[in-house]
């Protein structure tokens, strides 16, 4: 059956180091096979976005139509990332993730069959869900790897998987351009590009229940079965829910990766056709050139989360959040900058510059996620993530309201820098910091060659 144990179930602890080429540990293969169904996601989820120019041409699509969409794509994302935290705790990683896969792929299908606005709208609505991939991601690594290493762990895994925002950006078109030189009638190219990606989530659910497990330990749902205690003193279901929300540091986490997150969503939905209108690109180079901004995330997201690591080896946690607090700063700074280029080359080099503070800035959000409340995992990355995709739906509607895409990512770039007081606002108290650096100190010990003194030689 789908969910059967795997054949390979290891026991033992977190992993205290990332082995990037081994297959052979449940950690790793959680590892990689989290960040590819995630890549899959994301280029799901943004797969509409590069085509909407031609999309909008066929079906005389307004401005505002176009906008309504796009917010549409990521609303729903925000009561699917709340409810998915909780789910994790209570049935695991493993068939969380295969079940999203599987009925993500569905709306991914019908969008190749919509034939009016409404039907548009009502897909990409339904297609928002995907986002929630990101809640399981985050939180699979994090019962995975030790707290030496977890930050990089899930920055690695999310920017890698991001980067299928930017591979869609770029992919796309050229795969409708394909459909249509395979004899596709050029009104349908778009249609059958987007069966591509649907056919890739099917795969990746087969592949998800097939080669992962829940912990180290083994699959949460048949430990409880064998009376197993997988629980260490978490609450159930929505009490999880209850206690991360009752967490301030939660919700200026939350605050935090709308501003970077929720722009970055935001990034993927405008800029093929910002590039089109603003410079007269063609599709194609307006896609390759926003691709670069999806593609920034295969390294600057790890880069984040090996920061927040190291620096925490010599500042402990506040030397996570005021890593975060300047990566916040400087993508605000670089998204003024990029609103106001006037060349090509500008804004690209601007969009570069600030995409490298937007992706390492998730990616130090999320190093810091782990340590917020370890009894209420679920719940905190659920309602973090949440917080992304009300940045992007925020973003989706001052871009409407705005006389132009231009001033909208002005507008932003004002708010995300303000939003950088929220990082330095999360603070710890004294027996939740001797807490947490007692179990780097014990995990850095079994890894051994990573000490304090030494901690900046240590490789990831």
């Amino acid at each position: 059956m789908l969910f059967d144990s795997p054949a390979v179930n290891a026991t033992g602890p977190k992993a205290t180091r990332i082995d990037l080429f081994s297959f052979k540990t449940p950690q790793m293969r959680a590892f990689h096979v989290t960040w590819m169904a995630f890549f899959v996601c994301f280029v799901a989820w943004f797969a509409a976005a590069p085509l909407m120019p031609v999309i909008a041409k066929q079906m005389n699509l307004t401005r505002d139509q176009v906008a309504n969409i796009n917010i549409a794509s990521v609303a729903v994302t925000i009561a699917v990332r709340m409810i998915i935290g909780p789910l994790c705790d209570r049935f695991g990683p493993r068939r969380a993730y295969t079940w999203l896969l599987f009925l993500g792929s569905l709306p991914v299908f019908g969008l190749a069959f919509a034939n009016s606005y409404e039907t548009l709208l009502f897909f990409r609505l339904c297609i928002g869900a995907i986002g929630a991939s990101f809640v399981i991601t985050q939180y699979h690594t994090s019962v995975m790897f030790a707290p030496n290493v977890v930050g990089t762990a899930n920055a690695t895994v999310g920017g890698w998987g991001n980067a299928g925002g930017g591979v869609a950006q770029s992919l796309m078109p050229l795969i409708a351009t394909l459909m249509v030189s395979f004899g596709i009638e050029q009104a349908y190219g778009w249609r059958a590009a987007l069966l591509v990606p649907g056919v890739a989530m099917v795969v990746m659910a087969f592949v998800y229940a097939r080669f992962t497990q829940d912990t180290p330990q083994g699959d949460i749902v048949d430990m409880r079965a064998r009376g197993i205690s997988v629980d260490a003193g978490k609450k159930g279901g929505w009490a999880i829910f209850r206690q991360a929300a009752s967490n301030y540091r939660v919700w200026m986490l939350a605050i935090v990766y709308a501003a970077s997150f929720g722009v970055e969503i935001f990034i993927h939905n405008v800029v093929t056709t910002y590039y089109v209108d603003k410079f007269s690109l063609s599709l194609q180079s307006a896609g390759l050139a926003a691709g670069i901004f999806g593609i920034l995330a295969l390294f600057a997201r790890a880069f984040g989360g090996i920061a927040s690591d190291r620096i925490a080896v010599l500042k402990g946690l506040d030397g996570r959040t005021t890593l975060l607090f300047g990566l916040m700063l400087g993508e605000g700074v670089g998204l003024l900058l990029f609103s106001h280029a006037e060349s090509l080359g500008l804004a690209i080099a601007a969009m570069s510059c600030f995409g490298l503070f937007t992706h390492m800035a998730c990616g130090a959000t999320y190093a810091l996620m782990p340590f917020v409340d370890r009894k209420a995992l679920g719940g905190v990355a659920g309602l973090i993530g949440a917080g992304g995709n009300m940045g992007a739906v925020v973003a989706g509607f001052i871009n409407k309201g705005a006389s132009s895409t231009q001033q909208s990512l002005t507008i932003l770039g004002i708010i995300v820098a303000a939003t950088s007081l929220c990082a330095i606002a999360v603070r710890f108290a004294p027996g939740h910091k001797a807490r947490e650096q007692a179990l780097l100190d014990a995990a850095v010990a079994e890894r051994g060659g990573w000490s304090q003194a030494d901690g900046a030689t240590a490789n990831a």
